[in-house]
């Protein structure tokens, strides 16, 4: 199983995919088990262009595999620390919900599909995140 960031569901949506869309396109079609976050969700759909689109994302997004936090609290903590460790390494990262993200994937032990340079540049200081 893997877990499919935002990036590439936004492409996988869009009316000119890019290249790790349609990398997607092929792991479904081939039967690979993808999942998302809640975050995940919000984000595709909150970047919605009507009610109708929004439905339309709604109705195939809630069906999919959900990985939720496994803790809490610590699942939190240890966001901030991904976030924390990568600005003292000198790497900014652009988005908190990201490093939420990756937390997500180490916990369930499953690798990131993303198109994301901020993904790239966490794996380099936080071995634990496996990308796909």
């Amino acid at each position: 199983m893997i877990l499919i960031d935002t990036s590439v569901w936004i492409s996988f949506f869009s009316r000119s995919p890019s290249a790790r869309a349609g990398d997607l396109r092929d792991r479904l079609t081939g039967g690979e088990r993808v999942a998302i976050t809640g975050m995940i969700m919000q984000e595709v759909l909150q970047g919605s262009r009507s009610p109708a689109e929004f439905a339309r994302l709604r109705s195939y997004l809630v069906p999919q595999r959900i990985l939720q936090p496994r803790h809490s609290v610590l699942t939190f903590v240890e966001a901030a620390r991904i976030y924390a460790q990568c600005r003292w390494a000198g790497i900014t990262i652009r988005s908190s919900i990201d490093c939420l993200i990756a937390q997500i994937a180490i916990e369930h032990h499953v690798a990131l599909f993303h198109d994301d340079q901020d993904f790239e540049h966490m794996s380099t200081i936080i071995p634990k995140l496996i990308l796909a």
